[in-house]
């Protein structure tokens, strides 16, 4: 890969996400295969945007995804973000070479507990290589931070 190439791949903060539509290839393998997974549509996962190099996603609440309480499963928020990460990662690849993904890594750090509230993953790819993404992932109830995430996909 050429530096000029590498250069490319790094997501510059001033611009704007979304320049280029998502292909809709991968947009409807997205769909298909993370959002309408059985375990998304167990936790009710919902994908509310998607550009590329980015996707946001909502949990609503549910009873079913407690741990004590009414607080959120760690676990549960675990998913949300494995999911929003991957989605990320898949949305500027291309439908010719992709065969498919695979989570490589995931770091989440726990901010504070979400309870009896509507999550948002918002993901971010922070760098994108011929085989491997890696994405930025926050978690947020309202304008509370839940978890930060780094997650690393591999693409094959």
């Amino acid at each position: 890969m050429t530096r000029e190439k590498d250069e490319k791949s790094e997501r510059d903060p001033a611009e704007a996400p979304g320049t280029q539509a998502v292909d809709a290839r991968i947009a409807e393998q997205i769909h298909r295969l993370l959002i309408g997974s059985p375990v998304s549509r167990a936790l009710g996962i919902e994908l509310h945007g998607l550009e590329i190099d980015r996707a946001v996603l909502v949990l609503p609440f549910k009873p079913e995804n407690v741990t004590v309480e009414d607080i959120v499963h760690g676990g549960v928020i675990a998913a949300l973000i494995d999911v929003a990460g991957v989605a990320a990662a898949l949305s500027g690849a291309s439908s010719e070479t992709l065969g498919g993904s695979a989570t490589s890594t995931l770091s989440i750090s726990y901010l504070a507990p979400a309870r009896s509230v509507p999550l948002r993953a918002e993901a971010m790819v922070l760098r994108r290589g011929r085989r491997q993404v890696v994405v930025d992932v926050s978690v947020a109830a309202g304008p509370l931070a839940v978890a930060k995430a780094l997650v690393t996909a591999a693409l094959f």
